[in-house]
Parts: structure tokens; sequence; C-alpha cells
């Protein structure tokens, strides 16, 4: 079948070209974000946002939830470092994003089946609009990419390597980011816990290697809570 050759040749040049991308990442900048890991933590969330009010957002400007929530991140890392007289300008972090692989008809087997893509964050964009447009860009280049399934991959070959092997690339990977970031949605109606309305809920990114930030973002019977955690100096 000459035109599934055809497509088993363009997605072996893609899954290529992604892993060659993945490979030469450098190293992400030294900013206020990175340094030697501490033990003490600490954690704090946002109080909830309407979900509706982002999701409008993102219907005027042709984007997603995530985008939104993302760029919004992007810009709190960007005032906060300029609180602390980090130069901003023309600065991008990346955040690691782990991404679904599982199929929808697949959602009842246990374990996980993710991936992982590396964004960008335009911290150096100071417009809100401008950095929203800027990352959306960056984020459809990545789904547009076998970022995540060549990363899943990865994953799974160092999982059966040895300790040293795995620390070894846990730490190489580790060096070309400096957050890990997730978006979880969660349930879409209130739910009980012994008869009594849950709230809020809220959820904690694992540390992995030297990334010491974890931002975590879930979605809840109509609103959105961000939360963060990172060493405490």
């Amino acid at each position: 079948n000459p035109s599934q050759a055809l497509d088993y040749a363009r997605l072996g040049r893609e899954t290529t070209m992604a892993l060659g991308r993945l490979l030469l990442l450098p190293p992400d900048p030294k900013t206020i974000y990175k340094g030697p890991l501490s033990v003490p933590k600490v954690a704090a969330w946002s109080d909830a946002i309407p979900l509706p009010q982002i999701k409008a957002i993102g219907r005027a400007t042709g984007a997603t939830v995530n985008d939104v929530l993302l760029s919004a991140v992007a810009g709190a890392l960007r005032r906060y470092a300029q609180d602390r007289a980090q130069a901003v300008d023309g600065l991008n972090v990346r955040g690691v994003i782990p991404v679904n692989l599982r199929r929808e008809t697949a959602k009842i087997e246990l374990g996980n089946k993710f991936g992982l893509v590396f964004l960008s964050l335009p911290l150096g964009v100071d417009d809100p609009l401008e950095r929203l447009f800027e990352l959306k860009r960056r984020m459809d280049e990545l789904k547009d990419s076998q970022e995540a399934v060549v990363a899943f991959g990865i994953l799974n070959a160092i999982g059966m390597a040895p300790n040293e092997i795995e620390n070894i690339v846990v730490n190489i990977f580790g060096a070309k980011a400096t957050a890990v970031m997730t978006n979880v949605p969660g349930p879409r109606q209130q739910i009980y816990f012994a008869g009594k309305p849950l709230k809020n809920l809220m959820f904690w990114v694992p540390q992995s290697g030297h990334i010491s930030m974890g931002i975590s973002i879930i979605s809840y019977n109509g609103n959105v809570l961000l939360g963060i955690m990172a060493d405490e100096q």
C-alpha cells in the first residue's frame, strides 16, 4: 500500500525530528527558579477562578483553557522574577508537561500512560495578549509533533535500565526545564464526602530530578485552582 508506506515514512521522519529536538535541547538558563535543592518545601494555591471566564477568554482569542492558564502562569513567574531583580528581557524557561496518551476506550485500564513535552514559557513577553498568542503558537507546534510519544518511549526505556543510567537520563532531562506543570480536569459537578460537600480540590506535582518547582492546575465544579510547590529558599 503506497499511501500507507508514505504515512509510515512521514511518521518516522517526524519521530526522528522530535527525538533530535529532545536530545539537543540546551539546559534551561540559570534563574532564581533554579539552584541547589533543599529539604523544606512550601506550597500555596489560588482562590477559585470561574471556569466560564477562562473559557470566554479562550473563545475570544482562539486559545484553549490550558493556553490561557499557562499564559497566566508565565505572567506570574515574570512578575515574581522582576520583583527579585531577575532580568526578564528575552527570557524563556521551560515547563515539563505530562501528556495523556491513553485512548478513550482504555480509560478503565490501570497504570499510567503519558509522555512529556517541553514547553518554552515566554517570560520575556510583557503584554498579556501577546504572551498568550506566543504561548499558543508554541503549544500548537508541540501538539503537532511526536515529542510526547518519543518521551514516552524514553521513559519506558530508562525504567528498564540500571539505576545508574536512569539517574543520568533523569538529570539530563531535568536540566532542560525549570518546572513541572500539569492540568488535571476534575469533576464537573459538586461531589460529597461522608455526606458533606467538597468545596475545593487541590493536588501537588511530584518533583523529578533537579526540578524544584511544580505547578498544578485543576478544574472542579465550574472553577479552576492553581497551586505551586517549591523549595522554601
